[in-house]
């Protein structure tokens, strides 16, 4: 595949960018240089190689969601600057 002029104007047409004709020579002769790298894979002999899915073998490495109390609500209100009996009270910012 071959970039040319029509292919980087519809590439920046549909990424919202605006290229002066410098620009787009420029853009031409790179994305024809990246083609040509990402083409020299192709001469790789990569028979008998696995496609790597994931990066690691771990499956969940996330730890399980159990709800605990740390805090209770009285000492959670007990150094706030503004409180109710059982609430933080705020400013108001929602204008009517």
């Amino acid at each position: 595949m071959i970039i040319d002029k029509d292919t980087v104007e519809r590439i920046a047409e549909l990424a919202r960018l605006e290229f002066s004709s410098a620009d787009k020579e420029a853009m031409i002769q790179d994305m024809n240089r990246m083609l040509a790298f990402v083409d020299k894979l192709n001469e790789l002999d990569t028979t008998g190689v696995e496609p790597l899915i994931f990066m690691t073998d771990e499956e969940n490495v996330f730890r399980e969601d159990e709800a605990h109390l740390d805090i209770t609500q009285k000492q959670a209100l007990h150094n706030a600057p503004k409180k109710d009996l059982y609430y933080f009270r705020v400013p108001k910012v929602i204008k009517q």
